[in-house]
């Protein structure tokens, strides 16, 4: 049976939430950011004729549009807006995945014996945005990969329904940017050779990508022929992320337990960026010889880096350990998350930091995660227990941002 597969994406997400609130800087150059070391974490479209784009630097931005409009990311709004979008869209599908904080995988294969998928799906968008004020677009194909496409050739507001039979001659002039696993390296790699669009990349044999690219080669060979079985898996919303380690012997070595605690958080700060998750609240726990159990917590601003969350670790490791005792375990808890397609959070930080934080992060994702540690944390590399869910070895990427 040939499937029917909906890919949903909200148009400009964060500008789009601002303007709820802000209807004053609607149809004027608006770009959601940091500071002026800033970047762009997302933009207008009025911004975007200007030339400004995601992730470039804000005083970059600044220089192309001066007269645009620099307002600061809220989180807590954009993941309360997402929710409602989210419980619209189960509630009324079949089988849903959340991919990120503004996109979406609905999975109709069977319902046109019934109702049109693209009649279905159109009448869908219109309750979200009619319930949310949030605008949307969406695309209608055979696969995840192809409607993905599809939705980002249909923006702003285009809904595009791509037949098997249309699939090939959609895809083939196509630059092979637009396939979502194509990054910067891998495009000006097959731009060399000649390979720029997908025609070129579809035409190409599968065993000639695998010698250039490796053992992508073959996956990218069919994305470009419009092949992806890849299911859309049901969505279900993780509560927090959590690591702990109980030591063989009681220790109170406080510096050693300083080293592990920079090193937990270290690692879970690599798994929420890896899984595109943003902390909103930090609990720390010990556990004392005596088997006495406390823990503290505290929020902060959303965000995924462990130079951040290091830092209020020990100043909470220190208000929660006051017995003086031998300590028997530690661990560390992530709640309160969000989804989030940005690996650090880009309303806050430098270019400068979140150039290091992509950097460490590709090392990592290709080397392991011990590849590269602070060296606050470098004492306690032997001692890190696996969290409680498996981190990813190299599915990680820099997210395209929106």
């Amino acid at each position: 049976m040939t499937r029917s597969i909906v890919h949903m994406d909200l148009d400009t997400f964060f500008v789009s939430c601002v303007r709820l609130q802000h209807s004053e800087l609607n149809g004027i150059p608006l770009i959601v950011g940091g500071g002026e070391r800033g970047v762009v974490a997302s933009c207008s479209y009025e911004a975007r004729y200007f030339g400004v784009r995601s992730a470039m630097p804000i005083r970059m931005a600044m220089q192309l549009c001066p007269q645009a409009k620099i307002v600061k990311g809220d989180m807590e709004l954009f993941s309360k807006k997402s929710h409602e979008v989210t419980q619209i869209i189960e509630e009324n599908s079949p089988l849903v995945e959340k991919a990120s904080i503004d996109e979406f995988y609905l999975d109709l294969t069977g319902m046109d014996k019934f109702y049109g998928c693209y009649k279905w799906t159109s009448e869908l968008m219109r309750t979200i945005t009619k319930e949310t004020g949030l605008p949307i677009s969406f695309a209608l194909s055979v696969n995840k990969t192809v409607s993905k496409i599809a939705t980002g050739e249909g923006k702003p507001k285009g809904n595009l329904e791509i037949p098997q039979n249309k699939v090939q001659p959609f895809l083939n002039p196509l630059s092979i940017r637009k396939i979502p696993m194509v990054g910067e390296v891998t495009f000006n790699l097959l731009s060399r050779l000649g390979i720029r669009n997908i025609e070129k990349l579809s035409e190409t044999p599968a065993e000639v990508l695998q010698s250039i690219i490796g053992k992508n080669g073959l996956e990218l060979w069919k994305k470009a022929n419009g092949i992806d079985h890849t299911p859309v898996q049901p969505y279900t919303e993780r509560k927090s992320l959590s690591t702990e380690h109980t030591y063989l012997q009681d220790t109170i070595d406080i510096k050693q337990v300083h080293s592990l605690l920079l090193g937990m958080v270290e690692k879970l700060a690599y798994q929420a960026r890896s899984e595109q998750w943003l902390v909103s609240t930090l609990v720390i726990k010990i556990r004392y010889a005596n088997f006495d159990t406390e823990s503290q917590q505290r929020k902060v601003a959303y965000t995924s880096c462990d130079h951040i969350l290091g830092k209020l670790a020990l100043e909470l490791f220190h208000k929660l350990y006051n017995r003086r005792m031998r300590i028997r375990l530690v661990g560390v808890s992530f709640t309160g998350l969000a989804r989030g397609t940005y690996q650090i959070n880009l309303f806050e930080d430098t270019e400068e930091m979140i150039a290091l934080y992509q950097a460490m992060d590709r090392i990592k994702n290709r080397f392991g995660y011990d590849a590269v540690m602070r060296c606050g944390g470098l004492d306690s590399k032997s001692q890190i227990p696996n969290s409680k869910s498996q981190i990813p070895n190299s599915k990680s990427q820099i997210p395209n941002n929106k």
